[in-house]
């Protein structure tokens, strides 16, 4: 069965332009102009990923996107964004989305990071590869992808988990951001790394006891991330 996206875009042109490559690409797609609509077709369509542009009538993306999360809907969001402001990408991660693209952009690439966020999900199963990580307080568990922190469980969003989860794996080194947009993203191009840096920061949140004081998620200078046990 073909993966399902939904198109939320008030640009006619831009809606066309993208359903016509999704298709192509062999997605079934089904586009609606406004924020509002999204809740409205969100059960009988149920999308397997949301491509949704920031500024929309009724309700902009960030509104769609916490309200999404509010209702622990993980279903993966690619933004689009007409603004050039560094903040208002990271806003748009902040309030939940996975990805972010700025207008003008590339139908092919926008293809492509979909397709990329598909087989990051079809090669990580939700029974994870059975193996549990113990990092002082910290238990990471692939199998059923569970985070504990002094036995009590820690809510991480899908994308946030898959970043601990491929830190794990790693743990003791050091990987640069383009390790781990590679690694956990699955680009095969030059990304912008700032959306390992978003994540890496809702992290800290959640696990850390204090996130200006990571015991656990270290930053290596001019380098990346490392993840570690606390010491002492």
């Amino acid at each position: 069965m073909n993966k399902k996206i939904l198109v939320v875009d008030d640009e006619p042109s831009i809606s066309m332009l993208i359903e016509f490559n999704l298709k192509l690409a062999g997605y079934e797609v089904r586009c609606v102009n406004d924020g509002e609509a999204v809740f409205d077709v969100l059960k009988p369509f149920r999308p397997d990923l949301i491509v949704l542009d920031l500024m929309l009538p009724k309700m902009d993306g960030f509104q769609v996107c916490r309200e999404l999360r509010k209702q622990r809907n993980e279903v993966p969001i690619v933004m689009l964004t007409a603004l050039q402001d560094v903040t208002d990408k990271i806003a748009g991660l902040d309030n939940g989305a996975d990805d972010y693209m700025t207008k003008p952009f590339s139908p092919q690439e926008l293809v492509s990071r979909i397709q990329a966020i598909f087989r990051r999900i079809h090669t990580l199963p939700a029974s994870g590869d059975g193996l549990r990580y113990e990092l002082g307080r910290l238990t990471v568990l692939a199998e059923g992808r569970e985070v504990r922190m002094d036995g009590k469980p820690v809510d991480l969003t899908p994308k946030e988990f898959e970043l601990l989860l491929f830190l794990c794996r790693h743990k003791g080194k050091v990987l640069s951001r383009q390790q781990l947009l590679h690694g956990v993203w699955d680009y095969h191009f030059l990304g912008d790394t700032r959306i390992v840096d978003v994540h890496i920061s809702h992290l800290r949140d959640k696990i850390e006891h204090n996130a200006r004081m990571p015991e656990y998620i270290w930053t290596v200078r001019n380098v990346g991330y490392k993840l570690s046990a606390p010491q002492g």
